[in-house]
C-alpha cells in the first residue's frame, strides 16, 4: 500500500481528519509524524536560516522525521480558502522550501489550494493529485466528497463537545510526561486561548499551556470551540472584510469570548510574525474596552518553561482578584 507522510505540524490540526479520508478513499495510508520533541527541533532548525520563524523550522524537523517512512510527502501550498483572505506567504512557498531543505525527502504532493479560481480549478487540482494513485476519475470526486465530509464533522465535534483538536485526534489529551501541577477545581475561571492552531496545541512550543491551565483548574475555551459562523460574525463585525485566512482564530475568537464575557483572554503567537502583531493589537484593545484581563504570550525557541509559568500564575492570580473584588 503506498504511504502518504503527513507533517505533525502548520495545517495538520486543522485539516487532519479530511485529507486522510481524502487519501484513505484512494486506497493510500497516511503516515504522522510524532508529537514535535527535541530532536525534530532540532533537525529542523539545522536546516532553516535564523530568519524562519519557529513553525516552519519545526515542520522541517516533521518532514526529516517522516522522510523515510513515506512514498509521498504532503504538502499542500494553501494560498486562499475564499473571500479573498489569504495565508502567510510560508505556507504558499513551503513546499518549495522544503525541497531545497530536505532534499532527502520523497516525492511532494504539492497542490495549490486557491479557492477564489473556483470549483473548476479545484477540482482540476483534485485530479492532479488523485492522479497519483488511480487512473479512475470518479473516485477523485467520491474522495473528495468524503474529505469534505469527514472536515466537517471534526469541526462540528469540537464546537458541539468543547473539545480541542488534540482531544479529536488523538481521542485523549496527550502530553509527554506527567505535570506536577496539581488541579486545583476552586478558581471556576473561564479563559480564552486564542492564536494559531501549530501554536497552542504544539505542547514542545507552548511548554504544555493547555494542559497547565486545565491542571490549575481553569476552563479553556479555544477557537475551535466556537461554532464557524459565530467567529465569522464576530470578525465581520468588528474588522471589516478579512485580508487573512486565520483572523477568525484571532479577530474572531477574540470578539467573541469576550462578548460571552469571559474571564480573560490569553493570546499566543510566536515572535516575529508580522500579521499577528496587527491581529492581537486589535484584540488587546478591545479586550482593554470590555474591561477584561488580556495576556499576550510571544514564543521563541529561547522562551523559558519557568518564565512562561510565573507569567501564567500572576495573570491567573490577578483575575481571580478581579473577581473577588468585582463580586
Amino acid at each position: 500500500m503506498v504511504r502518504v507522510g503527513i507533517p505533525r505540524a502548520l495545517s495538520y490540526y486543522q485539516y487532519y481528519p479530511g485529507w486522510k479520508a481524502f487519501f484513505e478513499a484512494l486506497g493510500a495510508e497516511t503516515v504522522v509524524s510524532p508529537p514535535t520533541n527535541k530532536d525534530i527541533f532540532t533537525a529542523g532548525n539545522s536546516r532553516a536560516v535564523a530568519e524562519t520563524c519557529l513553525p516552519v523550522k519545526i515542520f522541517f524537523g516533521h518532514v526529516i522525521s517522516l522522510a523515510d517512512k513515506c512514498d509521498y510527502m504532503f504538502i499542500p501550498a494553501l494560498r486562499s480558502l475564499g473571500q479573498k483572505a489569504y495565508y502567510c506567504s510560508k505556507f504558499i512557498g513551503l513546499p518549495d522550501m522544503t525541497r531545497a531543505l530536505v532534499p532527502e525527502c520523497p516525492t511532494i504532493l504539492d497542490p495549490e489550494m486557491d479557492l477564489n479560481k473556483g470549483r473548476r480549478s479545484l477540482y482540476h487540482v483534485i485530479y492532479s493529485l488523485g492522479s497519483h494513485f488511480s487512473s479512475d476519475k470518479s473516485r477523485f470526486k467520491k474522495a473528495l466528497e468524503q474529505a469534505e465530509k469527514a472536515h466537517l464533522a471534526y469541526r462540528k465535534e469540537m464546537s458541539d463537545r468543547g473539545i480541542t483538536p488534540v482531544q479529536v485526534l488523538d481521542k485523549i489529551h496527550q502530553v509527554e510526561g506527567k505535570s506536577y501541577l496539581e488541579p486545583d477545581m476552586s478558581t471556576g475561571l473561564s479563559i480564552a486561548v486564542i492564536g494559531h492552531q501549530y501554536v497552542i496545541y504544539d505542547d514542545y512550543v507552548n511548554h504544555r499551556l493547555i494542559s497547565r491551565l486545565q491542571a490549575m483548574g481553569v476552563r479553556i475555551f479555544t477557537p475551535e470551540m466556537a461554532e464557524q459562523e459565530a467567529l465569522d460574525n464576530a470578525m465581520t463585525e468588528l474588522g471589516g472584510t478579512p485580508h487573512w485566512s486565520f483572523e477568525a482564530d484571532i479577530i474572531g475568537a477574540g470578539e467573541h469570548y469576550l462578548e460571552a464575557k469571559v474571564d480573560g483572554i490569553i493570546s499566543v503567537a510566536v515572535f516575529g510574525c508580522g500579521p499577528d502583531s496587527m491581529l492581537i493589537e486589535m484584540v488587546r484593545h478591545r479586550a482593554s474596552e470590555f474591561r477584561t484581563p488580556f495576556l499576550h504570550l510571544s514564543l521563541d525557541e529561547h522562551t523559558s518553561e519557568g518564565g512562561l509559568l510565573t507569567r501564567l500564575e500572576a495573570f491567573l492570580d490577578m483575575v481571580r482578584r478581579r473577581r473577588r473584588l468585582c463580586a
